[in-house]
């Protein structure tokens, strides 16, 4: 196991930040932490890399004990929150500083520059970059020395649209070969990056499951959004159409009462009728039932 949680509890005075959490995490998966604002998840974070200690319980990283600090930190990428930066430094000053903490070699530099696709940025000092840039950068010191965990929290907070799906399939192509263990509240990010998820609410663990588990095998959504209006009735010509509505501007989630993928045939309509598809995503209404009814008040 990459990552053991066993009967963690964190108290704050009175206030019980997390209560009596037990997970475990394989390698390699990218699983999503699910939230709302305040449920336990960066404090659940900060324990694993150790710059918080629980109150009651243990937990494991890469077979190290939360206890043993140095060694879960070198075994650990980690990306808080709020993604500390030295802005005056240049991109290349700044990896290279911390190349030197960990001591890793000059070509690591480079490989992480490019594997984060920083370099057309390279020659900018940190205060220059955007927040998408910023996010990269703050991802390249977390890979700098290879581990085999990664633990972003809320990797993709106040990215736009662009700057999303680059990191998106940044930490899609890294969980290919590593343990990615990242908290979020957008249910979208679980669906789009993540092969399971853990939901908590109020310091608790209210589900852990594969996001396969989660998806309904007689019906699904496909969210769509062309380049213009479409009447609903003309998409109900769709096979196996069950109701289709327009969500807002030009975006229309369409179910369909079918186990089969149906975005390939949403994508044929469009090219057969003329119609520019500017989004296609499938929507998994169980996750978002599910987290709904587990999280409200």
């Amino acid at each position: 196991m990459s990552i053991t949680v066993d009967s963690i509890s964190k108290l704050y005075g009175n206030q019980k930040a997390l209560n009596n959490i037990s997970f475990t995490i394989n390698k390699p998966e990218i699983v999503g932490f699910l939230g709302p604002n305040g449920a336990g998840k960066s404090t659940m974070m900060k324990i694993l890399t150790t710059y918080v200690q629980p109150t009651h319980g243990s937990a494991k990283v890469n077979g190290y004990d939360i206890d043993n600090k140095h060694s879960v930190q070198q075994s650990v990428g980690y990306l808080p929150e709020h993604n500390p930066l030295y802005l005056e430094l240049y991109i290349k000053e700044y990896l290279t500083f911390n190349a030197n903490v960990y001591k890793v070699s000059k070509e690591r530099i480079n490989e992480v520059i490019e594997l984060t696709g920083l370099t057309p940025e390279v020659h900018k000092k940190i205060g220059q970059l955007s927040k998408g840039y910023r996010q990269r950068v703050g991802l390249a010191t977390a890979l700098l020395h290879d581990p085999d965990v990664l633990i972003l929290d809320e990797p993709t907070t106040g990215l736009d649209p662009n700057q999303l799906v680059d990191i998106r399939n940044l930490i899609k192509t890294i969980g290919k070969t590593k343990t990615v263990f990242l908290s979020t509240h957008i249910m979208q990010e679980v669906e789009a990056m993540c092969d399971h998820v853990i939901i908590i609410n109020k310091g608790e663990i209210v589900a852990n499951k594969k996001l396969s588990e989660l998806r309904d095998e007689k019906e699904q959504t496909v969210i769509v959004e062309f380049d213009y209006r479409v009447e609903d009735a003309f998409l109900k010509r769709l096979p196996k159409v069950t109701q289709v509505v327009n969500s807002h501007d030009f975006v229309y989630e369409i179910t369909f009462n079918s186990s089969e993928d149906m975005r390939s045939y949403v994508f044929d309509f469009a090219h057969d009728n003329q119609l520019k598809i500017l989004q296609l995503n499938q929507k998994n209404a169980s996750l978002e039932n599910m987290f709904r009814e587990l999280t409200k008040n």
